[in-house]
């Protein structure tokens, strides 16, 4: 979106893209069904992509209290929803979070928010998983950082392979989660 944009403009810019869209796939975009679909697959579409507009470090900071606590933090089963930038269509399922503070922790809501800022984008599973893991080691400097996402696509399963009951997993970490110990009890507790 340009700066001088507002977010109406951009909803009415893709409203009338969508218009467009309704037509080219051979359907009378004046049909009564289809009057106010534009408008709201702009909105909707507006609403999904919301992570582009937040800033997932200014969310840690807002609640970083400085603690002695050097044990593992486990915020799991962060249900989450995104749309695959390959094919614009939903992928879904929950993200499992660990870190080990150092000096500060955040409030247990700040993780769930970072997840669902990334997930508010267009995206790939790895790359989410990526940035996640990222924001936390960045912003909070943790002894060590561990993201396990778990997630159903809608592209594999509604066109090209269909494979219905697929799911796809994806992990990445950093410091003390480098050791297979620690990483073993973070997989043990998030799948009790």
């Amino acid at each position: 979106m340009a700066e001088n944009e507002s977010l109406l403009d951009v909803q009415t810019r893709l409203a009338e893209h969508y218009r467009e869209i309704i037509k080219l796939l051979g359907e009378d975009e004046s049909r009564e069904g289809l009057l106010k679909t534009p408008l709201r697959v702009a909105k909707a579409m507006q609403s999904l992509t919301r992570g582009y507009y937040e800033d997932p470090e200014a969310v840690l900071t807002s609640a970083m209290f400085q603690e002695d606590y050097k044990q593992m933090v486990i915020v799991k089963d962060i249900d989450f929803f995104s749309l695959c930038e390959h094919h614009m269509l939903p992928f879904f399922g929950k993200a499992h979070v660990a870190y080990i503070p150092r000096k500060y922790i955040t409030g247990l809501s700040k993780i769930p928010r970072v997840v669902d800022i990334f997930a508010h984008r267009l995206q790939v599973q790895e790359r989410m998983t990526l940035q996640i893991k990222e924001c936390i080691q960045k912003t909070l400097n943790p002894l060590g950082v561990m993201v396990v996402i778990e997630a159903q696509h809608m592209c594999m399963q509604m066109r090209g392979v269909e494979k219905q009951n697929s799911l796809t997993t994806t992990s990445d970490f950093t410091g003390f989660f480098q050791q297979a110990k620690t990483r073993e009890e973070f997989m043990n507790l998030i799948k009790k």
